[in-house]
Parts: C-alpha cells; structure tokens; sequence
C-alpha cells in the first residue's frame, strides 16, 4: 500500500470545549493546538500511533475567504457543516515515498504556513457533500516525530491506532476522489446523515461511544 492515512478532522464550534471536552471524559488524551496562519483556521488534536484527529474551525474569517484560501472551501464547508456540507476532512499521506503522486486528480494549494517548495494535494471535484480530501506528500506518522514535535499518544482508553474510517454522505455516487480512497481501503463511504465513525486498534475492546449531539462521531475501540 503506497498511501496512509495522516489526520481526520471535524468542523466544530469555536475553541471546541465542548467537542475537546467529551473527548477527554471518553479517556482520550489531547494533544497540542494548532493554529494555521494565513489559512484561517484553528484547530485542538488527537493523536494516535499512526495518525490523527483534528477539531477544526475557522479563527479569521478574512484569511479563510482570501483568493489564496477560498478555493479550499473550508470556510464554506465550516460554515455548512450543520446544513448542506460534510463537517469532515481526510488526509493522506505516502507510506514511504514522498515521491509518489496523489491517489486522485488534484489541485496544488500553497498555504502560507508551509515552507517554500511545499503544497497540499487537494482532491479536485470534490462536492460539499463528501469530506475534503487531500494528500500531504511530507506528512508522517505521530509515532516517528521526536524532540519539540513528538505529542502524546498514551490514552486512558488504553487504544492507540486509528485502523478504520467510515464516513456518512448525504449524496448519490462518490466522486472519483472518493472513490479513490474507498478502492484503497482508507475510508468506507456510507448513505445517510453525516457521520464519522472512528475504529481503534480494530475494535478490540468491543467498546462503543456515540458522541452525538455534541460531534457526529462514533468511535469504536
């Protein structure tokens, strides 16, 4: 397998207490924020041996609508995400080469935080309907960063691999994108309201937490 999963976000209310919140009492440990400059966004993290979990939400209204960052549509996805958008976002990132291209036709955005020479791969096509897809060619994985970037991965709910992600979309049909991530095994798509459903460690405590109303999220551990 050429492609990883690196981080699932979520689109929540500012500052996520509430979100971050409900997390924490489940036994998860959080880990640093994040703030993306120029970009609009903030963000609180949950990390796990192999990737991530994001809450997201937008912190500059005017970074997130400029020319560099609105074809994201993160803050229309953000701003819909109670309504007519998918609150969700999934990232990959290659398994070992950097060199290896995205999985689906893409878009190369710049955004301001990144070194120069870097880009995002972002899905193009992608409707609101389905998560924002993208592709992070210098991604890696929580477990191989060290000193300043290294993060907490030890979890009072005793998991940490994040080994499965299934999404609920309010649309007929996958988009080429979608497709992409669902013929390589990465992401399960579903019909219906939109819904994350988390797997950790492949389920193994038989545990379920349904954090809905305050996320639409399910995680099984």
């Amino acid at each position: 397998m050429p492609y990883a999963l690196d981080h699932v976000f979520l689109c929540c209310s500012v500052g996520a207490a509430a979100e971050a919140d409900a997390l924490q009492r489940a036994g998860l440990t959080e880990g640093s924020p994040n703030v993306h400059p120029g970009q609009g966004t903030t963000c609180r993290r949950f990390f796990f041996r192999n990737a991530y979990l994001e809450l997201l939400w937008i912190s500059d209204v005017l970074d997130a609508s400029s020319a560099a960052t609105e074809p994201t549509r993160l803050l229309e996805r953000w701003r819909g995400r109670a309504a007519h958008a998918s609150p969700f976002g999934v990232a990959l990132r290659p398994a070992s080469d950097p060199a290896t291209p995205p999985p689906f036709e893409s878009w190369a955005y710049r955004p301001q935080y990144l070194p120069p020479g870097l880009s995002i791969d972002m899905a193009s096509a992608a409707p609101l309907e389905e998560p924002e897809m993208f592709y992070a060619r210098w991604g890696r994985s929580p477990e191989t960063r060290d000193g300043p970037a290294r993060e907490p991965m030890a979890h009072v709910l005793g998991v940490s691999v994040l080994s499965g992600v299934k999404i609920s979309i309010e649309r007929q049909g996958l988009s080429p994108a979608a497709r992409a991530l669902a013929k390589l095994g990465l992401v399960d798509f579903a019909s219906g309201p939109p819904l994350l459903e988390l797997e950790l460690d492949r389920g193994a405590r038989g545990a379920e937490l349904d954090f809905r109303p305050i996320l639409p999220m399910i995680l099984r551990a």
